[in-house]
């Protein structure tokens, strides 16, 4: 099967054209613009039709190559960055970096995977899905990206690199719990002791809550955002403590699972609602193994490395399909100001992509 070399001229023109069209999750004007222009990437560069798949959270797009499924390419078109971030922040390539807004995660992946398979004369087995809720959840996109990697038994996945250009072998699973606290108001300088105080509740829960974390076998429980009160002279009758929890094991994602469902006031008459979970469940190294094996055999020395952060990587996994992340854009600074990509490595990622799926169709 011939493998051609690909233009890094025409991979930051489409580049360009994914980040001039701003895709803020949740926002589903602008997804639904987005995902018409990675549709009419995806066509330009591969053929055949991308299929808009609508959903409440914006619009997935699906591509096929046709044949046996053998190979899931996953990505997302979301970003995190608000509309008018462009304007700021506007697309450039100077001093071998591109920059804007969703360069490194993700959409630098997602044009260097589309470049990949077009340097194959055959894309038979090959499947493209790029979601459009991947950075709040993907909840409206879960059942077909776990329908599609079951359906094709091998998932390839676009988010950035890892320090240094490593590939993601595995990653924790992560999620975020908000605890409310009801307590009861009362005037904070006539009788204070009528009142139950959430405030004092949430600052209890907050100590028992932070207890929870493990961080020698890789789980962290971090309080990171709190409300309460309403006035300087009002004992506050409601709090809200939000959790970030990530967890390398299934047990460790039922345990905490267990306390937070556990939790008990410590003043008398407080009471404590509990919602989340942890949505996205590990990613363990084993289900990266036989993938990174193949990627090793075709970039020597190429590094893998077990990540704190989620990605749809981890439904997969947990589905038993052999996944391997980090396959997208080298560089960093995802989710800020600052974020790059590295121009000179573009070139190589994409002909790991066609790589890999080579071997995939071959097997």
């Amino acid at each position: 099967m011939t493998m051609h070399t690909v233009s890094v001229d025409a991979m930051i023109e489409d580049l360009r054209a994914l980040v001039e069209v701003e895709s803020p999750s949740r926002d589903h004007d602008a997804l639904a613009a987005s995902a018409k222009t990675v549709a009419a990437v995806i066509e330009s560069r591969l053929g055949g039709h991308a299929v808009l798949v609508e959903s409440e959270a914006g619009p997935h797009v699906h591509w096929s190559g046709g044949g046996e499924p053998k190979v899931l390419i996953l990505g997302h078109h979301d970003t995190v960055f608000p509309l008018g971030t462009l304007a700021r922040r506007p697309f450039k390539v100077e001093d071998g970096h591109a920059t804007g807004p969703g360069v490194f995660d993700m959409l630098g992946g997602l044009v260097q995977a589309i470049h990949g398979l077009a340097a194959l004369d055959d894309r038979s087995g090959v499947e493209i899905l790029v979601t459009a809720d991947e950075e709040v959840g993907s909840r409206s996109s879960r059942a077909l990206i776990e329908e599609r990697a079951l359906a094709c038994g091998a998932v390839l996945v676009f988010e950035g690199a890892a320090d240094g250009g490593g590939l993601k072998t595995g990653r924790k699973g992560c999620g975020t719990f908000q605890v409310f606290v009801a307590g009861r108001a009362s005037h904070a300088g006539l009788e204070p002791a009528a009142g139950v105080n959430a405030l004092i509740e949430a600052a209890h829960q907050v100590l028992d809550i932070a207890a929870l974390g493990r961080p020698e076998i890789g789980t962290t429980v971090t309080p990171t955002v709190a409300a309460a009160g309403t006035l300087d002279n009002v004992v506050p009758a409601e709090a809200t403590v939000v959790v970030d929890v990530r967890v390398e094991t299934a047990e460790e994602k039922e345990r905490i699972e267990a306390a937070f469902a556990a939790l008990t006031p410590h003043l008398d008459e407080a009471r404590i609602t509990v919602e989340g979970g942890v949505g996205r469940p590990p990613m363990p190294e084993s289900a990266s193994a036989e993938l990174f094996a193949v990627a090793q055999r075709l970039v020597p020395g190429i590094e893998g490395k077990a990540v704190g952060g989620g990605s749809d990587g981890n439904f997969t996994a947990a589905l038993g399909v052999p996944t391997l992340d980090g396959l997208g854009a080298v560089g960093g600074g995802a989710h800020a100001d600052h974020e790059y990509l590295v121009v000179d490595a573009m070139a190589e990622r994409a002909h790991l992509v066609a790589g890999l799926v080579k071997a995939l169709q071959n097997k």
